[in-house]
C-alpha cells in the first residue's frame, strides 16, 4: 500500500494549506520529549508523514516531518540521501520497538547530508507529534489571519486619508518591515517609504520593475509580479492596475506568513488610487481641452465637460504644507467629485473644476478656498475668486473659505451697477493689479499684515510696502475708516 501523509494532503507542488512552523517549536513542547541529534534546527515543516518504507522517495511532496521507526533500514546514507533528494525537511526517529537507540550511521549520514534527525522517545506515539504539528500550524494560521486583517484596516485607514498613496506606501513598508516605492512607467521614484535601501537594492528593483512594465515586452504581455533576491534582500515588483503604468517594488529583509495577503491587498489599493477618476469620459475632456485651445466657444465646448451649466473652482493647499504630487491631488479631485485636476509637479496648490452649484465641503488635511458657481464663460473671474478664498482662509487658519457671493441686499444695490463699476475703475486707476490685490486682502484681514503675508504668501515687509504705495498712489489715508469703506466697495466692483 502507498503511503499516506498524516494530516492534509495536497497536489505535488501546491502551497501547503497552513503556514509552515519552526521545527524548533515542535522540539520546544516538553510533553513530546523530542531531541534533534543531528542537522541544522532551522527548518520550517509543512506537514508530518508517517514511512516504514526502505525507499519513501515516490510519496514525499517535499517540506514533510518523516517519521519512521526503522523497520526496513539497512543503508542509512543512501536512505537519507532519498529524503534529501525528495525535498524532506527533516527525519523523526522512534526508539524501540526495532532499534533500542537511533543508529550512529544514521546519525552520521544525517550530520552529513544536513538532514535534521529528531530522537522520539519510546512513550511518544507518532500521532501524538503529527497533533502537536496541526496545533502548531493552527496557531500559526490564527496569528497569519490576525495580522491580515490588522493590516488591511491599517492599509484601508491609510487609504482613507488626504494624501493616501503616500499613506499606504508608508503602512505597507511598516507592515513588512522593508522600503516600499511606486515607480513611475520609465522607472521613475514617485513615492517610498521604509528605510532607504542600498544602492545595489536600489538598482536591482529598478531592474526587476522593468520585468512587470508593460513597455517590457511589446510583442506579449508582460508578467503582473516578478520576484529576486540580492544577498539576504527579498526584491518584489508589482504592475498597477489604472492604465498609468505604475509598478510598486518592496524590498524586505524577511519573509512571514501572509506578506503575500497583505501585499496583494495594497495593490488592490494602489491601483484604485492610481487610476484616473471617471467622473466624465476621458475622450470628452480630451477633445474639450483640444477645441478650447484652439480657439472654440467655451459655451459649445461645455457639454464635453459634463454638461454643467455652472462651475465651482476650488483652490487647495496641504494644511502641513508642501508640494503635491498629481496622484495626492487626483483623490482630493476624486473627493469633490471630479476629476478635472490641475497639479503641477512640484507646485503646493491644486486646482479643481468642481460641476455644479453645490457648495464644496471641507476634506480632512486640505485648506480649500472655493469661487461663486459661474458659467463656463466666466471661470477667469472664478479662479480669482478661489485664489482669494484660499488666502483668506489659509491667512484665517480655517479649513474652508467661500467667495462671499452678493445677493444684491444691503447698501451696494441701491447704487445702480454700471455707476458703481465707472466709480471703481476711476477711483482704482491708479493701481497696478498686484497693488490692488495686496489692497483687497488687507482690507479683507482688517489691516493686519501678518495675515495678508501669510495669504498672499509674501513677507510681511512686502506687504508695508504695497499697502504704502497704495496710499501715496491714491493719496488716501488708509488709516481712515471712511476711506477704507469707500475703497472696499470699489474693489468689490471689480
Amino acid at each position: 500500500m502507498p503511503d499516506t501523509p498524516t494530516g492534509p494532503s495536497v497536489p505535488s507542488g501546491s502551497a501547503p494549506p497552513t503556514p509552515p512552523i519552526p521545527l524548533v517549536e515542535l522540539l520546544a513542547r516538553e510533553d513530546l520529549g523530542l531531541r534533534l541529534i543531528a542537522g541544522p534546527a532551522h527548518v520550517d515543516l509543512l506537514w508530518v508523514h508517517t514511512s516504514e518504507m526502505a525507499d519513501p522517495y515516490p510519496y514525499l511532496l517535499g517540506g514533510e516531518l518523516l517519521l519512521s521507526a526503522g523497520v526496513l533500514l539497512k543503508e542509512p546514507d543512501t536512505y537519507v540521501a532519498r529524503l534529501v533528494e525528495a525535498g524532506a525537511a527533516a527525519l523523526g526517529f522512534g526508539v524501540t520497538p526495532v532499534h533500542d537507540a537511533v543508529p550512529q550511521a544514521l546519525i552520521e549520514a544525517c550530520d552529513r547530508h544536513g538532514l535534521p534527525l529528531v530522537e522520539v522517545p519510546p512513550a511518544t506515539p507518532f500521532t501524538a507529534i503529527a497533533r502537536a504539528v496541526w496545533r502548531l500550524m493552527a496557531a500559526a494560521r490564527h496569528r497569519e489571519l490576525r495580522r491580515v486583517t490588522r493590516a488591511q484596516q491599517a492599509l484601508a485607514t491609510a487609504a482613507a486619508r488626504p494624501d493616501p498613496v503616500p499613506a499606504v506606501l508608508h503602512q505597507l513598508a511598516a507592515q513588512l518591515a522593508g522600503r516600499a516605492m511606486l515607480l513611475s512607467a520609465v522607472g521613475e521614484e514617485l513615492h517610498a517609504a521604509g528605510r532607504r535601501p542600498a544602492p545595489e537594492v536600489r538598482a536591482a528593483l529598478a531592474r526587476l520593475a522593468r520585468v512587470v512594465s508593460p513597455d517590457a515586452a511589446p510583442a506579449s504581455p508582460a508578467p503582473t509580479s516578478a520576484t529576486d533576491t540580492l544577498g539576504d534582500t527579498h526584491l518584489f515588483a508589482y504592475a498597477l492596475g489604472g492604465g498609468q503604468g505604475l509598478v510598486l517594488a518592496l524590498a524586505t529583509g524577511r519573509r512571514e506568513a501572509g506578506d503575500h495577503t497583505v501585499t496583494g491587498i495594497a495593490v488592490v489599493l494602489l491601483s484604485l488610487l492610481a487610476a484616473p477618476h471617471q467622473g466624465a469620459d476621458a475622450a470628452g475632456r480630451s477633445a474639450a481641452l483640444v477645441r478650447l485651445l484652439l480657439g472654440a466657444d467655451p459655451v459649445a465646448v461645455a457639454p464635453l465637460l459634463g454638461g454643467a451649466e455652472l462651475w465651482t473652482v476650488v483652490h487647495a493647499r496641504r494644511s502641513g504644507g508642501g508640494p503635491v504630487d498629481p496622484l495626492t491631488a487626483g483623490a482630493l479631485g476624486a473627493a469633490l467629485g471630479s476629476a478635472l485636476v490641475d497639479a503641477s509637479r512640484g507646485g503646493d496648490a491644486v486646482k479643481v473644476l468642481v460641476p455644479g452649484g453645490d457648495r464644496v465641503t471641507p476634506q480632512p488635511g486640505w485648506t480649500l478656498g472655493t469661487s461663486a458657481p459661474a458659467p463656463i464663460t466666466a471661470l477667469d473671474l472664478a479662479d480669482g475668486q478661489a485664489a482669494r478664498a484660499l488666502g483668506r482662509a489659509v491667512a484665517t487658519r480655517t479649513p474652508l473659505a467661500h467667495h462671499h457671493i452678493d445677493t444684491g441686499r444691503g447698501l451696494a444695490a441701491l447704487v445702480p451697477r454700471a455707476e458703481a463699476e465707472a466709480h471703481a475703475r476711476a477711483l482704482l486707476a491708479p493701481l497696478t493689479p498686484t497693488l490692488a490685490e495686496t489692497l483687497r486682502c488687507w482690507l479683507s484681514l482688517h489691516g493686519s499684515w501678518d495675515r495678508t503675508a501669510t495669504a498672499l504668501q509674501v513677507h510681511r515687509n512686502t506687504v508695508r510696502q504695497r499697502i504704502a504705495r497704495c496710499a501715496t498712489l491714491l493719496n488716501a489715508d488708509l488709516d481712515d475708516m471712511d476711506v477704507r469703506t469707500e475703497l472696499w466697495f470699489a474693489l468689490r466692483q471689480q
